[in-house]
This record gives structure tokens, sequence and C-alpha cells, in this order.
């Protein structure tokens, strides 16, 4: 094992032996080098007369480019656009996600918790974790209703073994017990990795203030039951609030609740601020140890620098004038109206009896998506059949639920959108019997 790295595990075994004992063989061997970019980042410091160390081509002073595309980008100065971006993240966008951070969340304000580092997005914050937590057959606790990707994430990638519970009780809250059970079914393997995902992708359900108290309690109760948990909230729709829900993240409530468990945010611009091509993600440690957080920082930029070497400059640069702005709240603000207005509007037109033969619907209260539950007719076959006769595309998941993304159907035009649905419900049904 390199020295670097046993270097990295000592602090994390010195801070908190339990979040060793959670790495992965990969996490374990994982750190950040002493090489190219660590002796660039030396001589951006010191090298005042000549730096000849970063492989990027320069003229005046300046990084070397095509007139014709930066006359596109005439408001960017070219430094801001075309060199490498430090493999961490541009320092001053991290700096301002976490302001960001901690002001959307205000039970962070007292813990511990690391500056965010800048990932491609939320997809690759998650492989970052499957490769720092997850050796084969590790167990991953996730709801029924999920999203299929971390299937390819966490199990095809690093070969962890889904173990899924109900995503709603009876009374359609979340179901904290299912998954309180479900970790501790696994309690003789010593450690579990959870991912919650709010506002969730496909329901749309974002705990109550009720629900997350159980949720902390719950998790608190396991981990004084010896078990190691790694706790990730995929906070992709997060802010996207409407109704009877937390309006924070629950890393913010999460974090630091107990030595066994580590809380791993991954988040990012890319849904919460409409910028979905721009590609920019962060993932954020929570812990009490400084040297664990600076550890699994260095072992997380290591990642980066073998796998993607640095996230987009262009699009942190974006990102970082978007979220100087003082327009930035306000249209988040005017974006965020139009969704709650679409969500609401889905409600009122689900409680028309017309449809109550067709199907139930799962309760909903945030984010880009609601699910129904289907009546005698198979998802995919109805998917199938809309799309065939009516020209209508939506998501079918198993047996009966499909998932409908009210997010990019205008207002004035759902009503028309479950009209279809239904039509092609009816039209299902009559050739069943």
């Amino acid at each position: 094992m390199n020295e670097i790295a046993q270097e990295l595990n000592l602090d994390i075994l010195q801070g908190n032996p339990y979040v060793y004992e959670l790495l992965s063989e990969l996490g374990k061997n994982l750190y950040y080098p002493k090489g190219i970019l660590t002796q660039s980042a030396e001589a951006k410091q010191k090298a005042h007369h000549f730096n000849a160390t970063i492989g990027i081509a320069t003229e005046k002073d300046h990084p070397m480019f095509l007139p014709l595309i930066q006359k596109t980008l005439a408001d960017y100065n070219p430094k801001d656009l075309y060199p490498y971006a430090p493999p961490a993240g541009k320092p001053e966008l991290r700096e301002l996600w976490r302001k960001k951070i901690l002001i959307d969340n205000p039970s962070l304000q007292d813990k511990s918790f690391s500056n965010p580092i800048v990932t491609n997005a939320l997809t690759h914050g998650l492989s970052i974790v499957a490769d720092l937590f997850i050796n084969a057959d590790d167990p991953l606790v996730l709801p029924d209703k999920l999203w299929g990707n971390y299937n390819f994430i966490f199990g095809v990638r690093r070969g962890a073994k889904t173990v899924q519970f109900p995503f709603y009780t009876k009374e359609g809250t979340f179901n904290t017990p299912g998954m309180k059970e479900a970790i501790l079914s696994k309690k003789d393997h010593g450690k579990a990795v959870l991912v919650l995902n709010f506002p969730n992708n496909p329901t749309g359900y974002t705990p109550t203030e009720q629900d997350a108290t159980e949720i902390i309690k719950a998790l608190r109760e396991v981990a004084e039951e010896g078990m190691n948990l790694v706790v990730v909230t995929d906070d992709a729709y997060f802010g996207l609030f409407y109704e009877n829900s937390i309006k924070e993240s629950l890393f913010a409530r999460i974090a630091n609740i107990h030595p066994r468990v580590l809380t791993i945010k991954v988040d990012g611009a890319t849904k919460e601020d409409y910028v979905w091509g721009f590609r920019v993600g962060f993932i954020t440690y929570a812990s009490e140890h400084p040297a664990v957080l600076n550890a699994l920082e260095k072992k997380t930029i290591g990642i980066i620098r073998g796998t993607i070497s640095s996230a987009s400059h262009p699009s942190q640069t974006f990102l970082i004038k978007a979220l100087q702005s003082p327009d930035f709240q306000i249209q988040k603000q005017e974006k965020f109206k139009v969704l709650s207005q679409r969500a609401s509007k889905v409600k009122q037109i689900l409680e028309q009896e017309k449809y109550h033969d067709a199907w139930d619907y799962y309760p909903f209260n945030s984010g880009y998506f609601m699910c129904l539950k289907l009546k005698g007719v198979k998802a995919e076959v109805l998917r199938n059949h809309l799309l065939d006769q009516y020209g209508v595309g939506l998501i079918s998941l198993g047996e009966n639920d499909v998932r409908i993304a009210f997010s990019c159907v205008e207002e004035q035009e759902l009503e028309h959108l479950f009209d279809l649905i239904y039509q092609g419900y009816k039209d299902l049904a009559v050739k069943s019997k």
C-alpha cells in the first residue's frame, strides 16, 4: 500500500476507527498523489518567474484559445474557461456552495462538515461513494421506490447486495420501521450503506418533520447496536419542497449524530438550479474529526484524479457567476413557483372522481415527479399503448406503477395529459374483459 494512503488511513483510524472500518479495500488504498498536480499547485504559488508545469498552452500570459470560441463567451476571462480546474474544484465555487448549504440547512450551523468537493454532477458523486465504501457483497439499503441507476453505480460496478424495504407505510408516510429492519437484517455484516433520496425520484415524496424525527431516532438506535453506517443523502432535487415536508436536507439532521454514522451529502446545481447539461455536482462529508475530513477529501481527490482528472472549468465559472448574482434567488423562486403550481394542479386533477376506477396515487409533496398505482392494467403495457396510440411518454416502474414528470408539462396541459393516460387505461381495461 502506498505510504501516503497509509498515512491517510492512520489519520482516519485515530480520528474515528468506525469510519476506517467502513472504507472499502479500494477506499483504503486511495490517496492523492504528490505528482504533477501537487507540484503544479506549488509552482502556482511560488513560480513567479516561469511556471513550466501545467500541460496547457499559453500566449501573452493567458491560456491559448480560439477566437471563434471566445467570441461566444466574451463576458468571461479566458483564465476562467480554458485551463484545467483543480481536481477538487474551483476554491471560490467550493466556498460559495458551502455558504449556500449553511443558509439552506439551519441545522448544520454548529456541526462539523467538509468543504464540498466538485464532481461531474451527482452520478459521479455517488460513484465516488461506491468506490470509497463498497466491497463486493456489502449491503446497500434502499426503498423499493428508487432511481434505477443505483443498481449500476453500487451493484454492477462494485458488487453491492441490495436490501430493499417498502417506501411507504400503510398510512402513506415514509417507512422508517422498514428501513431500520432492513439495516439490522445485515447486522452480522457489521456495516451497510443507506441511500436516502429526497425529494424522491420517482415518488416526489419528502419526509415530514415527524418522519425526519423518526429517521434520526432509528439511525441512532442502529448505531448504538454496534453497526457502522454510511448514510448518503442524494439531494438531486433539493429545495423543491412544496408542502408538508422538512425544508432542509436530512444530511443536516443526521450529520454527527453518532461516531458509527458517516453522513455524506451528494448534491449539485444540475436539477435544483436548472443547469442539467453543466454537470456540476458536489460531495460533502460530515465528521466531528478534522483529520477524518481531511483524509476523506484527499482520498476523494485521488479518485477524481484517477478517473476524470477534474470537472468542467467553464461550467464551474458559469455557476460562480450565477451564485454571486443578486438575481439568483429571485429567479430560482420564480421557477419554484411554477413547479409548485404544477404539483398543486396535479393533485386537483387526481382528486376528480372520474379517475378513481383507474388508479390511486402515491403521496407526493416535492420534486419533479409523482407516481400512479394502476388498477388491473400492467404498467409496461400501458406505457407502450400510450406511446403507440396517443404519443404520450411516461415511465413504467415494476408491475403496476408509472412515473409522471409534471416538471416538463405546462400547467394548462396537465389535465389533458391525465385524460389521455385515462383513455389509454380504458382501452386496455375494455380489451381485458
